[in-house]
């Protein structure tokens, strides 16, 4: 028999396991295949191949700690990949360690507000598509944001698949923007 290990994150394991059987069927004298996916250490670890066009790697930022927790697991249940800050402050610290493809960003937040993050962000990233969901916005803070850079103002509460078509039309926009896919497996 043989045995993979594969020490990545993997997203869409059926998917990679399928193709190793398939392979390993070809190989004279192979009976079985075990397949085995370590947990990674992290964001950086996902490996990536069926699921280039599902966002590894979705920053959200909310100062409503139960709101922002359960839309990241809602976003890892739907196979992408996910982080949470709970302020502007740490959300630039986790830009700058391991920038996401993509940031849902709330506005009103304390210390530095979600403008400012965005501002920032746009401006050392400009590649990160930042998608504002607040349930504080003004018709000025959507004209803001969107001059500032932000892909797409939403306000709370947004059903799941509205929020999802919006993830996905910006991962579309990567795409477009790099159509080798990601930097780096």
């Amino acid at each position: 028999g043989v045995t993979i290990t594969i020490h990545k994150r993997v997203l869409l394991p059926d998917k990679l396991e399928e193709e190793f059987r398939s392979i390993a069927a070809k190989i004279s004298g192979v009976r079985f295949v075990e397949i085995k996916i370590s947990e990674g250490n992290g964001q950086k670890d996902i490996y990536r191949k069926y699921d280039l066009k599902t966002p590894s790697k979705v920053l959200v930022v909310d100062d409503e700690r139960e709101f922002a927790q359960t839309l990241s697991d809602r976003l890892i249940m739907r196979d992408v990949g996910s982080a949470v800050a709970y302020d502007g402050e740490s959300a630039l610290d986790l830009v700058s360690k391991d920038e996401p493809e993509i940031m849902i960003l709330d506005i009103k937040m304390p210390g530095i507000n979600g403008i400012e993050v965005l501002r920032r962000v746009k401006q050392t990233n400009p590649d990160i598509q930042v998608i504002i969901l607040t349930g504080h916005g003004t018709k000025a803070d959507r004209e803001l944001c969107i001059k500032l850079g932000a892909f797409a103002f939403l306000e709370k509460p947004v059903k799941l698949e509205v929020l999802s078509a919006t993830i996905k039309n910006a991962k579309d926009k990567i795409m477009a923007r790099n159509p080798a896919g990601q930097k780096a497996i």
